[in-house]
C-alpha cells in the first residue's frame, strides 16, 4: 500500500534555537527551584567566622593567591590556566588540584562554600552562582605593589589564613628592600617593555612599578603612554632605550610575534635584551618580586658598564 504523505501543516516542525534555549531555561528553572530556599542558608553559612573548607577558584590570579595560602585540602579546584607554564608562575603546584573551566554547572557540583574569581572574567558564571546562593568574592587585577599587598591580605582573611598572608607580605617587602639597597647610588637605566603585537606598558601599571623598583625608567612613560598600549617600532627606535625587555616567546610561529624579527630592531644590536617571564606580572602576586630581582641584575650590569674606564 502506498504511503500517504503527511499533510504539510501536520508535519513535525524542527525545534528552533530559540525554542531549545527556552526549553533549557525552563528545565534549569525547574531543576534549581528546589535549592532557591536553601540559597540563603548556604550564603549565610559562608559568611560565618568559620574558615571555608571547600574553596573553588575561577581565575588565574586568584588561583595563585589561593595556592600560596590555602590550608591542606581547603582548595578543591583551580582554573585550567593555573597549570599553563606560559601564564602561571605556580604551574607545577597547580597539578595537584582538579581544574575547572569556570562554568557554573561544574562549580555547582563541587558544592563549594567559597568561590573566588576575577572582576572581569566569567561574569555569567559568577552571576548564576550568586543567584544559586553561593558566596563569590571577586578580586580586581593588581596594578601596583599596594594592590598586591591588599589582595594578599584579603585572600588571607577569606581563607582564615591571616598569618600566612602577613608572612608573604613581609617576605615580599624584604626582597624589595634588598633590591633597593643594592642599587643605591647607581643611575637609572632607561628601559622599555616590548611585547607581542608591539604592546608596551606605560604609567599606572604594575610593569611601571616593577621597572622603577629595579632602578629603571620606563621609556613608555617618557613617551606619554599610560596603561597597556601599542607602541610603533619607529618611536621605540628613536627613543634609544638602554634595555629592551621582552616576555616569553611562543614555541610555534605566531603573527603576534613577527615584529620581534622586524629589520628595524637591527638598530638595537648593541642594546641589552632581557627576557622576563610574562607569568611574573600577568598577575600581581608576591611572586612579582622575582621580576624586580631579574631586572635589577640587568640594571646593575648596565650601570657597572657605565663606570668602567673608557665606557
Amino acid at each position: 500500500m502506498a504511503q500517504i504523505p503527511l499533510v504539510p501543516f501536520l508535519r513535525p516542525r524542527p525545534p528552533t534555537r530559540r525554542r531549545l534555549a527556552g526549553a533549557l531555561a525552563a528545565c534549569l528553572a525547574l531543576g534549581w527551584a528546589g535549592i532557591a530556599q536553601a540559597g540563603d542558608t548556604r550564603s549565610g553559612a559562608a559568611e560565618a567566622d568559620t574558615p571555608p573548607t571547600r574553596v573553588v577558584s575561577l581565575n588565574l590570579c586568584t588561583d595563585q593567591l589561593a595556592m600560596m595560602m590555602a590550608g591542606p585540602d581547603q582548595l578543591v579546584s583551580v582554573s585550567y590556566l593555573a597549570s599553563d607554564p606560559r601564564s602561571s608562575v605556580m604551574h607545577e603546584e597547580a597539578r595537584q588540584y582538579p581544574v575547572n573551566q569556570g562554568q557554573a554547572e561544574e562549580v555547582f557540583l563541587l558544592d563549594p562554600d567559597l568561590v573566588v574569581a576575577g572582576s572581569y572574567s566569567k561574569r555569567q558564571a559568577v552571576a548564576m552562582l550568586r543567584r544559586l546562593g553561593f558566596r563569590v568574592e571577586q578580586f580586581s587585577p593588581a596594578s601596583s605593589f599596594d594592590d598586591i599587598r591588599a589582595n594578599v591580605r584579603r585572600m588571607g582573611a577569606l581563607l582564615g589564613r591571616e598569618r600566612q598572608a602577613n608572612q608573604l607580605i613581609a617576605d615580599f617587602d624584604a626582597r624589595l628592600d634588598a633590591v633597593r639597597d643594592a642599587r643605591q647610588g647607581q643611575r637609572p637605566v632607561r628601559a622599555i617593555v616590548h611585547g607581542s603585537n608591539n604592546y608596551t606598558s606605560g604609567r599606572h601599571t604594575l610593569v611601571q612599578e616593577v621597572l622603577e623598583a629595579a632602578g629603571m625608567r620606563n621609556v613608555a612613560d617618557e613617551l606619554g603612554y599610560s596603561g597597556l598600549a601599542r607602541l610603533p617600532l619607529e618611536l621605540m627606535v628613536m627613543a634609544e632605550p638602554d634595555a629592551i625587555i621582552s616576555g616569553n616567546r611562543f614555541t610555534s610561529p605566531a603573527l603576534a610575534q613577527e615584529d620581534f624579527r622586524h629589520p628595524a630592531l637591527d638598530a638595537f644590536a648593541h642594546v641589552d635584551r632581557t627576557q622576563v617571564g610574562d607569568y611574573y606580572w600577568i598577575c600581581g602576586t608576591p611572586a612579582t618580586v622575582r621580576a624586580v630581582e631579574l631586572l635589577s641584575q640587568t640594571h646593575q650590569t648596565l650601570a657597572a658598564t657605565d663606570q668602567e674606564p673608557g665606557a
